[in-house]
């Protein structure tokens, strides 16, 4: 039988939405052993005076197997 923890984090990106995920989940790889996936509970962005978007933001639910 296997135990799944799931954690929170947040991560941003100038380019994408995308990119905000995948820089978050190699970042999270970096402690965090047998990810076996992720959601994005939630996006925001920054905005310049023009409306502009400057950087993606995204919260992360990620998913992975306690041994």
């Amino acid at each position: 039988m296997s135990v799944a923890k799931i954690i929170e984090l947040n991560a941003s990106s100038a380019s994408s939405i995308e990119d905000a995920v995948k820089h978050g989940l190699k970042k999270c790889a970096e402690s965090v052993k047998h990810i076996k996936g992720a959601w994005v509970n939630e996006i925001k962005v920054t905005t310049d005076d023009d409306g502009n978007v400057q950087e993606w933001r995204v919260n992360l639910r990620v998913s992975f197997i306690v041994n």
